[in-house]
């Protein structure tokens, strides 16, 4: 699964990597090595992970990992895969046309865009942005549909 990047399956290591990653976009894959979607998110990362090294960090965490489940519930992980970005420990949201900015469901369909992605997230972090607008074109985005329970 991680194809030489860093895997997380405690909650001690999340709340570390979160602290500790200064001036630098944290981009948290929440996955399962058994999904074949993480698989291929897994493997764009990994690709593009030397370029966007001067300006992010990556990690791949566990959702089947007990000591996670927390994340799970706090960002309402339902799809996988799901990443979610910070900058500083803030928590960055990025408004891609879906009803849910808090995190990007799905995989990526090509390493530009992954980079894309990363890249505009960084730079709307350094004007002290906390929401940016996502570079992709429409066609590029993963729909889904929001299911609300006990609503």
């Amino acid at each position: 699964m991680s194809l030489g990047l860093t895997t997380l399956t405690k909650k001690r290591e999340v709340d570390s990597i979160i602290r500790d990653t200064i001036d630098k976009v944290l981009v948290l894959r929440f996955g399962r090595a058994s999904d074949p979607l993480s698989l291929q998110l897994d493997d764009i990362i990994s690709k593009s992970a030397r370029e966007v090294s001067k300006f992010a960090t990556v990690a791949l965490v566990d959702i089947d990992s007990e000591e996670i489940q927390v994340y799970v519930k706090y960002f309402d992980i339902t799809f996988i895969p799901s990443t979610v970005f910070f900058f500083n420990a803030h928590h960055m949201k990025m408004d891609s046309g879906s009803a849910d900015h808090t995190k990007w469901v799905g995989a990526f369909q090509r390493k530009q865009d992954f980079i894309d992605v990363v890249e505009a997230i960084y730079r709307g972090a350094m004007k002290g942005k906390l929401i940016v607008s996502c570079p992709l074109p429409p066609e590029r985005i993963p729909k889904f549909q929001l299911l609300y329970k006990d609503v």
